[in-house]
């Protein structure tokens, strides 16, 4: 049986360690393939075996609470709130203790500083002891051994009629401090995650569909393939489907990232989510729930937002041992002041301050936020990560590889130029090749008509019509042979094609009644964005180069008008990725995301343009969901400026620990940190991180 894939949401996560703890248990979970945890998005991804796994052996994992999430696309509750709440109480029993110690209320700043510990630091007493069940630590244990020492110690002193050293403000100062900072965190992963919110809440809670001849609004969910729905001006539309009557102007921009509304008509498709602009018009739903193009942009969003970058590995290393070597710092501290120092009441303030400001939450923010953040941001341009590895990958790309058909040019073919043999016209030739080809199917065939057309000529009528595989079309107008194809057709008709001059792209040989006319010469036809991305590329220091199975003469005439000029054009399918491993450097392939999917699985980095939400997504790195070249130079800028980012975030994180804990340890030039102040500092660490990443909403 195949493998599925299922998401968790993850209650208990607070830091680096959390992340590491948790991936390890996970993968040890009978069933589970593989397992990806998110500390910015909370989230565990499994690979798993359904036939083996079983959601009941993950609801507590490592002192972790998880809940399978069955829709993804649903919108999730924000737990900043319930934070607030308890960061706001514990700021004003912080205060109350802090008033009551300095009037030398101290019973009063007991009873105040074990209620801040008790109640408000709960969450940090109750995830110490689970992990002390499966022999653990992580953030809470720090916070939680520093605030029950700092308040135990006191409330001993003060049962000795003590009142020297006493910590109780300390204690609350602590909980208050962390709870801040953990709800200004909470805040800022909110944000960090909200192009995704954004996304989610556009799609809509109902539709308006007809039942036994009548309109109904019905929930979303009760949509079935093959409803009609209607659609009124300024809706949503609900689901894809194609329209059956009316007409209207449809905003995409969410998906696609265009700003001008698309006109669309009966038998146009349409997109779950998107705006009705304009007119009303009634569709069939053709694909409902998970299936539809929104849904599966959402889950790729998310998944690509819940993955880990090769770059995390140094950070899971770290993690993985850093808080034993916290609390190992924090022993060493206690007994070096107490026993070298001789005084135990410098110790535990060293110990306790060592304790809280090592916690290592900037350390496990510093990369999953820049990739939520980066990721809803290219959503919010149209750009699809498959994963965060795709991301880090596409900064390093040096070399850009176009295919050309559907990537460079539009795929649309048109005439672009037609030349007669001496004495025959050229409206003469173009209207002959048209009549042939009137009953004709092909591509070629549209173009050569669309032409004639335009110049206003009507084809005759035909006896006979057939078509020639490979070679083009035979068609009799009375007793008169029309020829319409490539020069082998005429050559064995027995027509001389000698008068026909060489010229490049694809040639269509016209002859009639055994002579040869002329050529028409049809052309795709080059995005106009084309040139313009290539030029962004170069100035981005990207080289860019075409790789094609067209004709050489064709491709080069593109490459010119485009800017490129390296060309490797006749490429058999296994030639073109033989060609992609032999280019040096990391190197990007752009296609159409269908027909070039294997060279944009075997390049470093693949870029589908366009192509929707299926083949496209699986098949590449990242998916330009709206044929845009120069989306190809922002998605490299995006990836450069993530990279960067997360380069930023790990110095800080690293540096701010090297620091702090020997400041904290009292061994750093004689500086003193105290509790509050290295909870403090521990908050602004973490929010830093956060903030720094945050800055990618405008790359």
């Amino acid at each position: 049986m195949s493998k599925t894939q299922a998401v968790f949401s993850v209650r208990g996560m607070h830091c680096a360690s959390c992340v590491a703890r948790l991936h390890k248990a996970l993968v040890e979970v009978e069933g589970v393939e593989e397992a990806s945890v998110n500390l910015a998005t909370e989230e565990a991804t499994l690979v798993v075996d359904p036939v083996r796994f079983s959601e009941d052996t993950v609801r507590e994992v490592a002192g972790f609470e998880l809940e399978r999430r069955t829709d993804v696309s649903a919108k999730r509750p924000d737990p900043s709130r319930a934070l607030g709440r308890d960061a706001l109480l514990a700021v004003l029993l912080a205060a109350g203790v802090m008033a009551a110690s300095m009037a030398g209320f101290w019973t009063a700043a007991l009873l105040g500083g074990a209620l801040s510990v008790l109640w408000c630091g709960r969450q940090f007493t109750s995830g110490a002891l689970k992990l002390l069940r499966y022999a653990a630590a992580d953030m809470n244990t720090l916070v939680a051994v520093g605030t029950w020492t700092a308040l135990l110690w006191s409330v001993a002193r003060y049962a000795q009629g003590r009142t020297d050293a006493l910590w109780f403000d300390s204690a609350a100062m602590i909980v208050a401090l962390v709870l801040v900072g953990r709800w200004l965190e909470a805040r800022a992963k909110r944000r960090a995650g909200r192009s995704i919110q954004r996304l989610l809440e556009l799609k809509p809670d109902t539709a308006r569909v007809v039942r036994d001849g009548a309109e109904k609004e019905v929930a979303l969910s009760e949509v079935n393939v093959g409803d009609i729905c209607i659609v009124r001006p300024g809706e949503r539309i609900p689901t894809d489907g194609e329209i059956e009557s009316g007409h209207s102007a449809v905003d995409e921009s969410m998906l696609t990232g265009e700003s001008l509304p698309i006109d669309k008509g009966p038998g146009n498709p349409v997109t779950g989510a998107t705006i009705n602009r304009t007119g009303a018009f009634r569709m069939r739903a053709t694909r409902i729930g998970a299936n539809t193009a929104f849904a599966r942009i959402v889950e790729a969003v998310r998944r690509a937002q819940a993955s880990r970058p090769p770059v995390q590995a140094l950070v899971d290393k770290v993690a993985a041992v850093f808080v034993p070597a916290v609390i190992g710092i924090a022993l060493v501290t206690l007994f070096g002041w107490g026993l070298l120092g001789g005084d135990w009441v410098i110790a535990v303030v060293h110990a306790v301050t060592v304790l809280i400001i090592a916690c290592p939450c900037a350390m496990g923010l510093a990369t999953p936020t820049a990739i939520v953040v980066a990721v809803g941001r290219g959503a919010e341009k149209g750009i699809i990560f498959r994963d965060a590895g795709a991301l880090e990958q596409i900064a390093h790309v040096t070399t850009v590889a176009f295919d050309k058909t559907g990537t460079l040019t539009s795929g649309e073919l048109r005439v672009a130029g037609v030349t007669a043999v001496p004495g025959v016209g050229e409206e003469e030739l173009l209207q002959t090749a048209a009549t042939a080809e009137q009953l004709s199917e092909h591509p070629l065939a549209a173009a050569v008509i669309a032409a004639a057309r335009e110049r206003g000529l009507d084809p005759e009528e035909v006896d006979f019509f057939r078509a020639v595989p490979g070679r083009g079309v035979r068609a009799k107008v009375g007793k008169e042979e029309i020829l319409v194809g490539n020069l082998r057709l005429l050559q064995e008709a027995g027509i001389d094609v000698t008068p026909l001059s060489e010229e490049t792209g694809t040639l269509l040989a016209v002859a009639r009644a055994g002579r040869v006319l002329g050529t028409i010469q049809v052309a795709d036809t080059v995005r106009k964005d084309a040139a313009r991305a290539v030029a962004e590329l170069e100035e981005l220091g990207v080289e860019a180069l075409m790789l094609t199975g067209d004709g050489s003469n064709a491709a080069h005439e593109i490459a010119r008008e485009v800017g490129i000029e390296k060309v490797h054009a006749e490429l058999l399918p296994e030639e073109k990725l033989a060609r992609l491993r032999e280019l040096e450097g990391s190197v990007a392939m752009v296609g159409d995301g269908i027909n070039d999917a294997p060279a944009l699985a075997a390049a470093q980095v693949g870029i589908a343009l366009g192509g929707g939400t299926d083949v496209a997504i699986e098949a590449s790195h990242a998916t330009l969901v709206r044929p845009d070249l120069e989306r190809v130079a922002d998605t490299i800028r995006l990836g450069r400026k993530t990279l960067k980012t997360i380069r930023w975030n790990l110095f800080w994180a690293f540096f701010y620990n090297v620091a702090a804990i020997p400041a904290a340890a009292g061994i750093l030039f004689g500086l003193t940190v105290t509790p509050p102040y290295a909870a403090a500092a521990m908050a602004c660490s973490s929010v830093t991180v956060v903030a720094n990443s945050l800055r990618l909403r405008k790359a």
